[in-house]
């Protein structure tokens, strides 16, 4: 009876670790696809509009605020 029990769950617990793996590998491949589908959309846009992601997303003067004060062009910039 003992060994009965050992054997079933030893089958339910291969049997859990089997699904988990398959559901995991189902959700890196839409993660994977996902982002993918992202990146050509971004690419896109960038070709359509002439600005580039960060600017689209709104961090375009944060990040031109940046290049300014890195080169020194900016005279506030220390």
């Amino acid at each position: 009876m003992a060994n009965q029990q050992a054997n079933d769950k030893w089958f339910q617990d291969s049997a859990a670790r089997s699904i988990h793996q398959e559901q995991l590998s189902q959700v890196e491949r839409f993660n994977g696809r996902a982002a993918m589908l992202g990146f050509v959309i971004g690419v896109l846009t960038e070709a359509l509009t002439g600005q580039g992601i960060i600017h689209q997303i709104g961090l375009g003067p944060l990040v031109d605020g940046y290049v300014a004060c890195s080169t020194k062009m900016l005279p506030f910039c220390f």
